[in-house]
């Protein structure tokens, strides 16, 4: 893990190694108080390959909204589990979906790992994300007092 730190402990930011590599200079996770700010996150995997989509021989991609959902929730989890917290620690979501024609089966993924009582979410339709394989990116909060972090 890369970590830079500002005010010794109440401010620090994250890349994950062996984790997809942010494609910029941002972090995986920002913690800013007992926040934790995790960037935009997708079902990319580290070797640059996507969960969920495929192009056939004709060029046609094969996308599949579940599956992608699966494994951006898994790592947005991964990214709070290197720093302490998990899927329980969210707050809020903001969920970006390529075409709102997912909203469907997206919804019926993210209803397996949240309830009522996970955290708010608002869910928007974008004109496309930075890979045309990608048909769904999620950015997340969380809090995670200081003092509960190992």
């Amino acid at each position: 893990m890369t970590q830079s730190t500002t005010d010794s402990q109440t401010s620090s930011a994250s890349v994950i190694a062996g984790r997809a590599q942010p494609r910029g200079k941002f972090p995986h996770i920002k913690r800013a108080g007992d926040f934790l700010f995790v960037s935009g996150t997708s079902s990319r995997l580290p070797d640059n390959s996507f969960v969920g989509a495929s192009v056939d021989a004709m060029g046609v991609l094969d996308a599949d909204i579940r599956a992608q959902t699966h494994a951006v929730i898994q790592n947005i989890q991964a990214t709070l589990q290197s720093v302490g917290a998990d899927l329980t620690d969210l707050v809020e979501l903001s969920t970006y979906l390529v075409d709102m024609g997912d909203f469907k089966g997206y919804n019926e993924v993210y209803a397996k790992y949240f309830d009522y009582d996970g955290p708010t979410r608002t869910t928007v339709a974008v004109h496309q994300l930075p890979h045309p394989l990608l048909r769904i990116e999620i950015k997340a909060v969380a809090y995670k007092p200081l003092d509960s972090t190992p």
